[in-house]
């Protein structure tokens, strides 16, 4: 069929996405498909009513409701709780991965997977490090784990929610056509319960001979702290008393970085350019060792007697892992003025389970980086909910928790899965209250939380990933476009000309290109702008269009292969130590038995016939 020049405007801008996202792979994903959107709105292609529905679309508003209210569970320590129940009776590895294995996919069902990943974490690691046990072995299962877990309900996933809720609206809009219908909330249980015990089998008996063993940042600092750390002793007399850092020339290092300063017992760090130096302060300093040397070269300092670096009880040792929505991407640590911004000290730097070596302040931050820093009190009840890291982990543990609120949270929790079961029960039906709106059954948990303050309502803002919602909603408006310009039609003829009206054909195909887009950009997006070129096949072959949803729905969530397919596999990368290689060794495997399994079952639970 011929094309009109809105349908090539349309693909055009949707290829130099994926392109770009390609080329770069730092690109921030959110602006990208928000100019995209707007180039195809301010072309006419779409109405700008009908292109930024996707913001009040139901799935967006849920996601937000579900951050909002995992925040709750986390601050009022109910996740703690459950975690630390978990393992800590557990003394082998084996025995934590059952544990896991069994409460991480049950958990992922009923909540967001990138929200149990965030909680588990920290007590896999703590957990690891009692039991001097690797956490590679574990880390990297339970990203997978939350992602099997994450479909086998409607809201484990927001992949899933997306899907819904572009068929919500569609419904809304009386476009409904054989098997477009909503989803209910356990429909997806029927495959993905099984994928689920199949992974997990695999992870089980499989999956350990795969992972590597590696050292955790905090056992590799232990081990190098002599490369790069250095006490030295300001001399009694020495021209640098009485001088600030700057004036005394120790703000620009080469290679070095001045982190804290002990002064008589109490630490002062971060250290800022204006701090004055007294006598006797022990300066601290970390960077590559071949360059202390220079230290030694400045009159008035001197190696301190104690050369080691000690625990001190007003240091704190956090771990953080950088988010795509972290602002300081592709700067370098002394460019990005990051204990300005921040007030912490950047102690050392891991990628892909390696400390990067050479000067620290010329390291360039890249998404997935894992930082330890040196902080004060604050920094991890200021940041645990900040969009810029997927982790913030006290190595000490610290963080404060209302642990009065606890069984008002769980209470809360427990509505929730009351009201969406309940609501998905009476679905089809005209209820004009609404209650069977996930959106309004999330975001009214939500706002219970805050009123009962199990949650700040500061918190709940922060809790809200703003990129990810960005990127959903501009993404649908984008699916839209493909949709109203004839394009994603064009596709779909083309594909079933290509392999005839086979619906096997069909099924493998959109399951192989959604696993191939989604391991290189947002799972979300690519599920938002599939959906319409799935329904379109599902017409021209004149078959129902359920199952190609459910191989989209499903595809788009179950990436195992790259670090950056989806946001659990980048959250565990730098605290596990993992490499690229390591998810490709682990992941293809599974991600081949997956395909297999859901190509087989698919047309078995939701047949092609209209």
């Amino acid at each position: 069929m011929d094309l009109s020049w809105q349908a090539y405007f349309t693909l055009g801008v949707t290829a130099a996405i994926f392109i770009t996202l390609q080329l770069q792979r730092r690109a921030s994903t959110d602006i990208l498909f928000l100019g995209a959107l707007l180039l195809v709105t301010a072309a006419g292609i779409l109405p700008a009513e009908e292109a930024f529905s996707g913001f009040s679309n139901p799935a967006v508003l849920t996601i937000a409701g579900l951050l909002a209210i995992t925040a709750g569970l986390r601050t009022s320590g109910v996740l703690d709780w459950l975690g630390h129940k978990l393992l800590g009776s557990a003394t082998t590895e084996k025995q934590a991965l059952v544990r896991l294995t069994t409460v991480t996919t049950a958990a992922s069902a009923f909540l967001l997977n990138t929200a149990v990943v965030a909680m588990l974490m920290p007590v896999v690691v703590s957990w690891c490090r009692r039991r001097n046990i690797s956490p590679s072995r574990l880390l990297l299962p339970v990203s997978y784990l939350a992602i099997l877990g994450g479909v086998c309900t409607l809201i484990g996933t927001s992949t899933t929610l997306v899907v819904n809720g572009e068929l919500q609206q569609r419904a809304q809009e009386g476009l409904v056509t054989a098997g477009t219908n909503p989803l209910s909330l356990f429909e997806l249980a029927a495959i993905g319960v099984p994928c689920a015990l199949i992974g997990s089998t695999f992870l089980l008996t499989l999956g350990p001979k795969l992972l590597p063993f590696r050292s955790g940042i905090i056992k590799q600092l232990d081990e190098q702290r002599r490369e790069y750390l250095v006490e030295m002793s300001v001399e009694l007399g020495s021209l640098l008393v009485g001088q600030t850092v700057e004036q005394a020339g120790l703000r620009h290092l080469d290679g070095l970085f001045l982190i804290e300063i002990d002064r008589a017992g109490h630490v002062i760090t971060p250290v800022t350019p204006n701090t004055i130096l007294a006598e006797n302060d022990i300066l601290v300093f970390t960077g590559a060792v071949d360059t202390i040397v220079e230290l030694e070269q400045i009159p008035g300092l001197v190696p301190a007697v104690e050369s080691e670096f000690h625990h001190h009880p007003e240091r704190h040792l956090v771990e953080v892992v950088l988010s795509r929505k972290f602002p300081l991407l592709q700067t370098t640590i002394r460019e990005a003025s990051f204990r300005q911004r921040y007030n912490a000290a950047i102690v050392a730097v891991h990628r892909e389970g390696e400390r990067l070596q050479g000067k620290v302040g010329d390291i360039t931050l890249q998404a997935g980086d894992t930082l330890l820093l040196q902080t004060g009190n604050d920094f991890v009840s200021t940041y645990r909910n900040s969009k810029d890291f997927y982790l913030v982990s006290s190595v000490e543990g610290l963080e404060t928790r209302h642990h009065q609120k606890a069984r008002t949270a769980l209470f809360l929790l427990i509505c929730l899965l009351a009201w969406l079961i309940l609501g998905s029960l009476f679905q089809s039906t005209d209820s004009p209250l609404g209650l069977n709106s996930p959106a309004v059954a999330s975001l009214g948990i939500a706002v219970l939380m805050v009123l009962t303050r199990c949650l700040k309502p500061s918190d709940a803002r922060n809790s809200i990933n703003l990129q990810v919602l960005l990127t959903i909603a501009a993404a649908l408006g984008l699916g839209k476009a493909l949709s109203a310009s004839g394009a994603a039609e064009a596709l779909a003829h083309s594909l079933v000309s290509t392999g005839g009206t086979n619906p096997i054909w069909l099924l493998i195909a959109i399951y192989l290109i959604t696993v191939g887009l989604t391991e290189t950009i947002s799972n979300n997006a690519v599920a938002a702008m599939l959906l319409p070129l799935a329904i379109e096949m599902a017409e021209a072959a004149d078959i129902s269009a359920r199952p190609l949803i459910i191989a989209i729905t499903l595809a788009a969530s179950l990436s195992f292969i790259t670090p950056i397919g989806y946001q659990t596999n980048l959250m565990v990368m730098g605290p596990g130590g993992y490499r690229s290689r390591d998810y490709l060794k682990c992941g293809i495997p599974l991600a081949l038995l997956m395909g297999v399994s859901a190509l087989i079952i698919i047309p078995l639970v939701w047949p092609f016939s209209v």
